[in-house]
């Protein structure tokens, strides 16, 4: 008989006891990580219907192809890995139309931070806003590229994996990310200059810093395909 699932049984175990059979094991992964996976996928899309279900994609692909996790990396990096391939594979085929991402002031107010949710002043949105919408003119690879390392503050080394591209790729994607994004919030530099040393964020480049967008606070779903809409309640 299998030991209780609790905090101290690894990402790894959980994932070969799901493998297994255990029909709670892949829940307490999902809710150990879905909250950073989907600030990535909410990052990466800047719109939350996308970001949705791109995870719930992400996740569905991570339920069906444990089998094939090998232990070359860290559970985490493999999940942000599908995460990210969900994002970007939503990004391409939804290139062909434009998107809105979080022009809702209601649904948008939902991705400051709770402290500042209901008494964030105007400027503050505005800037959210117009991040967000910045990071969706620049190409797909580029944007993943920004959201790991200078929004995530993954190292480099650590986004090459996740990507799967050399670490060299990473930083030229994000220097390319950095000079196409910086024109479009040059505006914003005085209100994002001076956030960084309060944020504590590695690998961040000063004036070019995205204020951090948080993930949602409640645990994860019990089934996979219940994460429509990951992260979208308030």
């Amino acid at each position: 008989m299998d030991a209780p699932i609790d905090e101290s049984t690894s990402d790894q175990e959980l994932l070969a006891r799901h493998v297994a059979g255990d029909p709670d094991a892949f829940s307490e992964l999902v809710r150990r990580h879905r909250d950073r996976l989907w600030a990535v996928a909410l990052r990466t899309l800047g719109d939350r219907e996308e970001a949705a279900d791109a995870l719930q994609d992400a996740l569905l692909s991570a339920f069906r192809a444990a089998h094939t996790f090998r232990g070359q990396s860290a559970v985490t990096t493999w999940l942000h890995r599908i995460t990210v391939n969900a994002c970007l594979d939503r990004a391409r085929k939804a290139a062909s139309r434009r998107t809105s991402p979080v022009d809702d002031t209601d649904r948008f107010e939902q991705l400051l931070d709770p402290h500042e949710s209901a008494e964030a002043p105007a400027e503050r949105q505005d800037l959210h806003r117009q991040v967000l919408e910045a990071l969706a003119l620049i190409p797909e690879d580029q944007r993943a590229a920004l959201v790991l390392v200078d929004m995530q503050g993954y190292p480099v080394a650590e986004a090459a994996r996740i990507l799967g591209v050399p670490a060299g790729t990473v930083k030229s994607r994000c220097a390319r990310g950095r000079s196409r994004l910086l024109p479009m919030v040059t505006h914003l530099r005085a209100d994002t200059v001076g956030n960084e040393a309060a944020e504590g964020g590695r690998n961040r480049t000063p004036g070019t810093s995205v204020p951090p967008v948080p993930g949602p606070t409640n645990s994860g779903p019990t089934d996979p395909a219940a994460v429509k809409g990951g992260g979208g309640r308030a």
